[in-house]
């Protein structure tokens, strides 16, 4: 068994085969997937995992250049997002470039990854497309 706190076999087999600038996104309940794009579910019920629990646990084992999220997200939301952010950068003591898009190009961005990851987020707006770094 493993020993670092990310222990879903689905993520840590998708971070593991993640190249420089591959896609991943973090989504909350309702973001649509796009035919052909892999889905790892991890809703359980309203809220149960969080947006925020995922990043958290992604963090411990993944490298990220960049982050990209729609322009339409509550202003609360885009405040935890870049201090999660900024723990992050600290973490892997590399920059993160933060991006917005619109809602309506951010969804279509989301056929370029390599994997949608669902959470069972109800916030609007609550998704994230994270760009794969390198670790050195």
């Amino acid at each position: 068994m493993k020993r670092t706190p990310l222990l879903n076999r689905h993520l840590s087999a998708l971070i593991a085969r993640l190249g420089h600038l591959d896609q991943v996104v973090v989504a909350d309940a309702g973001l649509p997937a796009p035919p052909g794009v892999p889905v790892i579910d991890l809703a359980i019920s309203a809220n149960l995992p969080t947006f925020f629990q995922l990043l958290d646990a992604l963090k411990t084992e993944m490298v990220v250049e960049q982050a990209l999220y729609a322009t339409e997200a509550g202003a609360d939301w885009v405040t935890d997002l870049r201090d999660t952010l900024a723990r992050w950068e600290a973490d892997q003591g590399k920059p993160i470039a933060v991006q917005t898009t619109s809602h309506s190009a951010f969804k279509e961005q989301t056929q370029a990854a390599q994997a949608i990851i669902r959470t069972g987020d109800f916030t609007p707006y609550a998704n994230v497309i994270l760009t794969s770094g390198v670790p050195f």
